[in-house]
């Protein structure tokens, strides 16, 4: 029996196959992982450590208003959310992770869907109390990345905050995925009304070999 390729190796070839389909590979990948061709991609069942870490993260049960996870995955990020006491929503460009995350989750309270970040649903436009995104701006080429960071700002509600975790660069490198955002990259998610909050780096130093935790909030 054929071992599964390792998803990491398939992301890096089918990131790049198709530059005027820049967000495509995700489905491609995820289908591949639901055939048993490659193996689960992004596949744990913990938050991510920057989330569950975040100061801004209410204590369990005292979480109030709507909340939305981007580019969910398997849905982690997404039932820690919910157990706090949000309603929340997760989503993924792709069907096929959106499947899984649903069979992983069987009875979740979250609402999983599909959906894309450069053609948002009308009814989830400043509809977030609290939006979260975590590596999916990072790992699409910057080719679009100006589209996908203002796809983000326009989840966040009135009065909301928007919380970013990304790999950080001290320069632009084209050599992805990942493509690890700058400082200045990391800082364009607090325009057209967000303001920052906080941007910390953790661990690394100057931009380079960690991570941004960014915390954003509209007025």
């Amino acid at each position: 029996m054929t071992e599964p390729r390792r998803w990491q190796s398939e992301a890096d070839v089918l990131a790049g196959a198709d530059p005027h389909d820049p967000t495509g590979w995700f489905e491609r990948l995820w289908a591949s992982a639901g055939d048993g061709d490659v193996t689960t991609p992004w596949d744990h069942d913990d938050p991510h450590p920057a989330l569950a870490s975040w100061p801004g993260l209410p204590a369990p049960g005292e979480a109030r208003g709507s909340a939305v996870v981007v580019g969910c995955g398997l849905g982690a990020d997404a039932e820690l959310l919910a157990g706090l006491g949000y309603e929340t929503t997760a989503f993924d460009i792709s069907p096929s992770a959106i499947a899984a995350a649903r069979e992983r989750h069987p009875g979740s309270p979250v609402t999983y869907a599909v959906g894309d970040l450069l053609d948002l649903p009308a009814e989830w436009v400043a509809a977030f109390d609290l939006v979260v995104e975590i590596y999916t701006v990072q790992a699409v080429n910057r080719s679009v990345r100006g589209q996908l960071t203002a796809g983000v700002r326009a989840l966040v509600a009135p009065g909301g905050t928007l919380l970013a975790i990304q790999a950080a660069a001290s320069e632009p490198d084209d050599d992805g995925p990942p493509w690890p955002l700058t400082r200045a990259e990391i800082e364009a998610f607090g325009r057209r009304g967000l303001s920052a909050v906080q941007v910390e780096e953790l661990g690394g130093s100057g931009g380079g070999g960690g991570l941004w935790r960014a915390e954003f909030r509209r007025g």
